[in-house]
């Protein structure tokens, strides 16, 4: 087991969103646990001048708003770990303030020279910044600022926030910058939803089960889907969204960490290296449509108005004429052993029926079905699990049973894990896990560079000029409430499928 070293976690963006609503709740959270050494220190850098007392106060609100059973006196301990600089982190004239305030820190506190910055700003700013901390001598390992202890060894680690890039060109260019300031094993591509218990628990019941292993292929395996929908809209980020859309901001990055959790093949044993090297291998198997197939390899839409909000097209900060996707469903296939055939589904929108994040995996009917002629059988096919991401956090396992009473009637059952029944506990905020692990260097559960562009390179297809034929006819073509347009249906429908929309 990885301890957690003493250091200072640099957040550049601290007056954003993310930090407030995410980031600092989230280092409560783990603070509370115990999962923080004593030493270590949290550093907002922002434009926006204001005190250390300022930003703890006005962040006492958005904690006790986020967090469940909030503590107002463990408030009082963590804000003793709050520290603010203002500064403007891509220009060079912010650090050899900041150089000094960092040492001022390391000394008083004790964290041993060891850095971890987070970004967690506008995504254009990424380079720029890691120019800047390169620059000013930063990333050193125990030379130059944190020489206050010449015996200890320091670390800089560094944690990438998504968007990693827009498409594969800018990640690979992403990557190039990262690798000059930083080695490998110092770089964390954060992508919270592995921080979800339920998504890492996917690699415990795979793999620490030996019912599903065996069958957890193209033999048995009809289909998979995975989806992620929302009800809400994209409120005020318009501007942003009509330059990102639902495959970038959902499916390159959140499904496919899904994803190949779901498809990859066993790591020899659970360690950073091999957990990440079959992740690569199965992102690395995704069979590329050509141009030709693009269309039918995936379904676009964008909302229609609901009569309080205007249709996605005609919203203010859209461009004009905009086939910026709101919705998007794609249908992937793998070239390995395991999933030859077996197509995988994946899905996400905006404003649609359910707020909903979960896996289906649907199994093949039994090859020969003797109760075909009784009531009740012979219909759906009946195996199929469900593990439920968001809202709850469930495994549905379905299978058929004999209705009690005279004569033979068949009936589907769910047999249900209810994780907060189970284990009587609250989940905590995804992020708080996954810094934790970077303090402790784990990257288990973070994004190889490898592993970043391939996904790019996988969905570039639905993004570029082949998708052109896929987006005609895209303006207001769902309604709002609904499970998205008559082509996402239509992209099942004609493999003889159905999304599974039930609640």
């Amino acid at each position: 087991m990885l301890t957690t070293e003493p250091c200072i976690l640099v957040i550049f963006g601290a007056s954003g969103d993310l930090a407030s609503r995410k980031l600092v709740p989230a280092m409560y959270e783990m603070h509370v646990a115990g999962q923080l050494h004593a030493s270590t220190v949290i550093l907002g850098v922002s434009r926006t001048q204001k005190t250390d007392d300022a930003w703890r106060d006005e962040l006492k609100a958005w904690v006790s708003q986020q967090v469940k059973n909030f503590d107002a006196a463990k408030y009082a301990e963590f804000a003793k770990r709050l520290f603010y600089f203002p500064g403007d982190a891509v220009k060079s004239e912010c650090y050899p303030p900041l150089e000094k305030r960092l040492a001022e820190l390391a000394a008083e506190k004790g964290t041993r020279g060891n850095l971890l910055f987070f970004l967690s700003v506008a995504e254009n700013l990424y380079e720029p910044i890691v120019q800047q901390i390169d620059d000013a001598g930063l990333v050193v390992e125990g030379k130059r600022w944190c020489s206050i202890d010449p015996n200890t060894k320091s670390w800089q680690r560094i944690i990438v926030e998504k968007p990693f890039g827009r498409d594969a060109a800018s990640a690979a260019s992403l990557n190039r910058a990262l690798g000059r300031a930083f080695e490998e094993e110092s770089i964390y591509r954060i992508d919270h939803y592995l921080g979800k218990e339920l998504v890492q628990s996917m690699l415990v019941l795979r793999f620490a089960n030996s019912i599903f292993e065996p069958v957890w292929n193209w033999q048995y395996i009809d289909h998979v889907q995975i989806s992620a929908a929302e009800t809400v809209s994209v409120g005020q980020r318009t501007a942003f969204y009509d330059q990102t859309g639902a495959i970038r901001d959902m499916i390159q990055s959140h499904l496919f960490q899904v994803l190949a959790f779901v498809a990859m093949e066993p790591p020899s044993l659970y360690t950073p290296e091999n957990v990440r090297a079959e992740k690569i291998k199965i992102i690395d198997s995704i069979s590329v449509p050509t141009a030709d197939e693009v269309a039918s390899h995936c379904a676009l839409g964008q909302f229609a108005s609901d009569g309080k909000e205007a249709a996605y097209h005609e919203l203010a900060g859209v461009a004009p004429g905009s086939t910026t996707e709101t919705y998007a469903a794609i249908k992937v296939h793998f070239d390995n052993w395991r999933w030859a055939g077996t197509p995988f589904y994946i899905r996400t929108g905006k404003k649609l029926a359910q707020k909903r994040t979960e896996v289906v995996v649907q199994f093949k009917p039994p090859a020969a079905n003797l109760f075909r002629k009784v009531p009740g059988f012979g219909g759906e096919a009946p195996n199929r699990l469900v593990i439920e991401i968001a809202p709850k956090e469930r495994f549905n396992l379905r299978f058929e049973v004999k209705v009690p009473g005279f004569g033979l009637r068949g009936a589907n059952v769910d047999m249900q894990l209810d994780y907060a029944d189970q284990f009587k506990t609250e989940p905590v905020e995804a992020y708080g896990p996954l810094i934790v692990d970077a303090m402790r260097g784990d990257q288990t559960l973070f994004k190889h560079r490898v592993e970043v562009e391939g996904a790019w390179n996988a969905v570039m297809p639905f993004l570029d000029e082949r998708s052109a034929a896929a987006r005609a006819g895209i303006h207001a073509n769902y309604a709002c409430g609904s499970w998205g347009p008559a082509s996402a249906d239509e992209l099942l429908a004609r493999d003889g499928r159905a999304w599974r929309n039930e609640p």
